[in-house]
């Protein structure tokens, strides 16, 4: 592995992660943990958009959404994804590209449970990505599936997790003049061993 000191120390990528995230955690107002997710339609147009990271796994990065957005959709067309979490507090980001697997057992419920009981009605209520036809309805919507649900709503089966687990990481860091600090982890297959390499800026 190459020498590597101060922020950018360690041999392990997703500890790494999770001490920049900690870090971010500490001076980011809004959202540390917001990441803007890129996927490719069925045309090879890309879209991108911010989701939340939730878990920062062994192997792995975790977000959660409806499977049937369309975010969902062009993962599971084209099974990859790639994402940046950038902190301005901080000057860093991290750019990951990998592959996509649905989470849709116990960790999806567990973590479905976890969250706030409006969160987890406006996940049953919201036909995400779908044409909506004004605001009114949406919250009518919500009202119909708290009558229907309660105060506990189990995780509605088109909702859960998604896991990237990438060949690509990136951690940058601003630096004087543009010179930007820069170290890419790379792999041919998630099961390879990592190859590091110190970029240009």
């Amino acid at each position: 592995m190459m020498k590597r000191t101060g922020i950018f120390s360690g041999d392990d990528p997703f500890k790494l992660a999770r001490h920049w995230l900690r870090e971010a955690t500490a001076v980011e107002v809004n959202d540390p943990n917001a990441i803007a997710l890129a996927t490719v339609d069925a045309d090879g147009m890309p879209n991108v958009r911010m989701v939340l990271l939730k878990e920062i796994e062994p192997e792995g990065f975790v977000f959660y959404t409806n499977f049937e957005s369309a975010k969902a959709e062009e993962i599971g067309a084209g099974g990859t994804a790639a994402f940046v979490m950038h902190w301005k507090s901080l000057r860093r980001q991290i750019r990951v590209r990998g592959t996509v697997e649905k989470i849709d057992g116990a960790q999806a419920d567990v973590y479905f449970a976890s969250r706030s009981l409006q969160s987890r009605l406006g996940a049953w209520a919201s036909k995400q990505s779908r044409p909506l036809k004004s605001r009114t309805s949406l919250v009518a919507e919500v009202a119909k599936v708290t009558a229907r649900q309660g105060t506990n709503p189990s995780r509605p089966d088109f909702w859960g997790g998604y896991r990237i687990t990438p060949v690509e990481i990136e951690f940058w860091a601003d630096g004087a003049f543009r010179l930007h600090d820069r170290f890419r982890w790379t792999r041919k297959t998630t099961t390879d061993n990592w190859r590091i390499q110190r970029l240009n800026p």
